[in-house]
């Protein structure tokens, strides 16, 4: 399959790793220092069971208009990275293309093959002009739901912290031969994966931990450990969560495991810092919209209150404005992972507060 992850990053890279030394035409799309160390040495995985694995000769580029038509893309960036670039990626996307989405937290496809009262209703806190929802026909899209944690440690290498599932579904809940060839080559390259019924559901579920945890791990520079062990930040998230329950519940979706289950997962990752809190660290732009702001939206349109999650998200929104104004960072990134062409990150700022 002729494959193409746009966004090489810790997930990406992960995916596109694996998938081409199962013998998969893969083409990673990166940029800056990374870029040129994946060209010069292939892509590195550190899986976290102290094996490494390398792709070797694996196609790597910068520039997207070089890449034809795939049997698969492969979207691996933040979701607020994705509108600049969607005119770079549609050119790859032929009638018969899988669009595959990993983005953490709701997808701008959220309401389209939906059903319902809220059918094309546009998301607009994840797309504000509705640019993708225009952009992508949704019949080419396939959800993903991306529960690995990794991290670029540094240029051409992946860190795997845990966890290798890739479950996978189509808008509608079909049970589609194309999902079904997917699942089969993510098994082959090593992966767990499995088609879902409901897609939807299992968004929430993950959502329902990173709406709370990445906004105050940012916040406060705590681990998913930190968190769950300290009383007070502990009860912030379960109300949090509660919140987002009754959202997700009203709109159809059904919960498979308990809220204490879905703490006790988060508290057994250990020490390891959420994607914000890397991004805090680094002094990148905040990925809020898709895991908080989009829950209050939500909340919105089904009159549903939110109060702790909008007071959580005024304060992340306040954190992330004053380090982009301000170029605050905790400690500064001396090289670059962002995999398109999105604005650097600042590299050379002395420190922030807290």
């Amino acid at each position: 399959m002729k494959i193409c992850v746009v966004g090489a990053g810790s997930i990406g890279g992960l995916m596109g790793v694996r998938l081409h030394n199962a013998g998969e035409d893969v083409t990673l799309i990166a940029r800056g220092p990374h870029l040129q160390a994946i060209v010069e040495r292939g892509l590195e995985l550190q899986m976290n069971d102290g094996t490494v694995e390398i792709a070797r000769g694996v196609k790597a580029t910068a520039d997207m208009s070089t890449v034809p038509v795939q049997d698969l893309v492969i979207i691996g960036l933040k979701a607020h990275q994705i509108e600049p670039v969607i005119d770079e990626i549609k050119p790859m996307i032929g009638p018969d293309t899988i669009v595959m989405t990993t983005q953490n937290g709701i997808p701008w496809w959220y309401f389209q093959n939906h059903g319902g009262d809220y059918e094309n209703t546009v998301v607009k806190t994840v797309d504000p002009n509705g640019t993708l929802a225009r952009s992508i026909n949704p019949d080419n899209i396939l959800g993903c739901i991306a529960y690995p944690a990794a991290e670029i440690s540094k240029p051409g290498v992946i860190k795997h912290i845990e966890g290798i599932r890739f479950p996978v579904g189509e808008l509608d809940g079909e049970d589609s031969p194309r999902a079904n060839e997917v699942v089969a080559m993510f098994k082959n390259a090593g992966f767990k994966s499995y088609v879902m019924d409901d897609i939807r559901s299992e968004i929430w579920l993950k959502l329902w931990g990173n709406l709370s945890f990445n906004p105050i791990s940012a916040l406060t520079h705590a681990t998913l450990v930190d968190i769950c062990q300290f009383d007070a930040s502990r009860k912030l998230a379960e109300k949090m969560m509660l919140e987002a329950q009754e959202i997700a519940e009203h709109l159809g979706c059904k919960f498979r495991v308990s809220l204490e289950k879905r703490i006790a997962g988060a508290e057994g990752v250990g020490k390891h810092k959420t994607s914000m809190l890397q991004d805090v660290e680094a002094g990148k732009a905040l990925e809020i919209d898709a895991l908080v702001s989009a829950v209050v939206e939500f909340g919105e349109i089904t009159n549903i209150p939110t109060p702790s999650i909008s007071t959580v998200l005024a304060l992340v929104e306040l954190l992330n404005h004053n380090c982009q104004t301000e170029q605050l960072c905790v400690q500064s990134s001396p090289w670059e992972t962002a995999p398109v062409s999105t604005p650097a990150p600042v590299t050379h700022v002395a420190a922030a507060t807290g």
